[in-house]
């Protein structure tokens, strides 16, 4: 990248990070990450990847420090006086390093002023080298995970199969992420549903009058120029987007509450690494679960353009097709709708916010990095309020079908309440005692 792109890119990173409202050394490296997110795109599964692997390591080299809980992966034996920030800012150094190599001149600026205010002493020294060793034990754990399995996926043309998309007709997005090795879970599938109304079989759900319902609900409220859509609802669409590159995805927009929160909540930096931890470990999760419904079940189930365009093929007398219906937003998420990634990672992160404050009820208000929404930042009262109102917004945009936004709540929301209460818990001793 050339030098004045450089600096352009690191001055943003340093203003956010000096801020009236200035985070603690987490929020700081999560926001640096949403920038490498801004700045290189792609499918959410490998964005979750990236985040659980900056924030297990950050998690891992603060706990190093702090042993107030369990490890994620290690501890690092250390003095007690090293300092976590210096521990944490270069364990999320190393990690994004590797993920973004582009951006290693804006990485190892961010970390040189990160580190400058931490006075040059054996505590900072000694930290920054847990940091490091953190940082390679996550990279390592995370080698041949699966994550990297290009295998062609066979698309298919029957009613029902999910099939590439107007107006660009991309191949499917990462196809084999449901097979990635999960990062708290014992498999996959875990956590799937039985399927699309409570039907496993493609043909008998395309014929079903709950199939029929469902797509008149998305063909009425999903549609470029909807009749019955209000202008709050298609605001709601935009809002919870963040699809195309350039945005933050909808992982970060996740995360972007967290960051919210932790500042809104006083959370100390422990307490800030485990937040963030938990968050981002589970959104990982939440991929390989609907990446899982999405390609390895039998359903592989079309997009509602597809759907509604050839309606005349599914065998169910009470759908009628619309070969020219568009929906709200020209781009379909291209892979298969069943379940909703947006719903999947929403609820899981509801959960955890629930089970990390002890209660559904904080209100807090976010923004969106979605070019087409013009709309203010939104106040939200309680964590699963926000987390249906994300589901049922693809709706809104037309590229989802409802029961995707259900099953993807209810999988979401299981696996959020798991990945609380198996990792990170409270050290029976902490290890400062021991």
């Amino acid at each position: 990248m050339p030098r004045p792109r450089i600096l352009a890119a690191l001055s943003v990173l340093l203003l956010c990070m000096a801020g009236a409202a200035r985070a603690d050394m987490v929020t700081d490296w999560n926001s640096i990450w949403l920038d490498c997110v801004r700045a290189t795109g792609g499918p959410p599964c490998p964005i979750a990847r990236a985040g659980a692997m900056v924030h297990a390591a950050i998690y891992d080299a603060v706990n190093s420090i702090d042993g107030t809980h369990e490890p994620y992966l290690v501890r690092i034996p250390n003095p007690s006086f090293a300092s976590p920030e210096a521990a944490a800012a270069a364990a999320a150094h190393d990690v994004l390093v590797y993920l973004y190599p582009q951006r290693e001149a804006i990485l190892d600026q961010a970390l040189e002023a990160s580190l400058a205010p931490i006075s040059n002493t054996p505590a900072k020294r000694t930290a920054v080298g847990i940091g490091h060793r953190v940082a390679h034990a996550v990279i390592e754990a995370r080698r041949n995970d699966g994550s990297d399995d290009a295998t062609p996926y066979p698309v298919g043309t029957l009613p029902g199969e999910w099939r590439p998309t107007a107006p660009d007709y991309s191949n499917p997005a990462t196809p084999n992420w449901g097979a990635v090795r999960p990062w708290t879970m014992i498999r996959g599938d875990q956590f799937r549903p039985v399927g699309p109304l409570g039907i496993s079989d493609r043909t008998s759900l395309l014929q079903s009058p709950g199939y029929a319902s469902i797509l008149e609900d998305v063909r009425q409220y999903g549609e470029r120029n909807s009749a019955v859509r209000t202008p709050y609802q298609t605001e709601t669409a935009f809002f919870w987007a963040n699809d195309v590159n350039g945005t933050y995805k909808p992982p970060g927009q996740l995360n972007s509450i967290a960051q919210v929160l932790a500042r809104q909540q006083h959370l100390t930096l422990a307490q800030s690494a485990r937040l963030f931890a938990l968050l981002n470990i589970g959104l990982a999760d939440a991929g390989i679960v609907a990446w899982d419904c999405k390609y390895l079940t039998p359903l592989d189930f079309w997009r509602p353009i597809t759907g509604i365009r050839e309606a005349d093929t599914d065998g169910n007398p009470l759908t009628q097709s619309d070969p020219s219906w568009e929906p709200l937003n020209a781009f379909t998420p291209p892979f298969p709708a069943y379940i909703s990634g947006h719903a999947t990672f929403a609820a899981t992160a509801a959960a955890i916010f629930q089970d990390f404050f002890g209660t559904d009820a904080i209100t807090y208000t976010i923004g969106t990095d979605e070019p087409l929404y013009t709309g203010s930042p939104r106040t939200y009262h309680s964590f699963s309020e926000a987390a249906i109102e994300n589901a049922r917004s693809r709706i809104y945009l037309g590229v989802h079908w409802q029961f995707d936004a259900d099953d993807g709540v209810a999988a979401g929301s299981a696996l959020g309440h798991f990945v609380y209460g198996n990792i990170l818990r409270p050290a029976e001793v902490p290890f400062a005692d021991r």
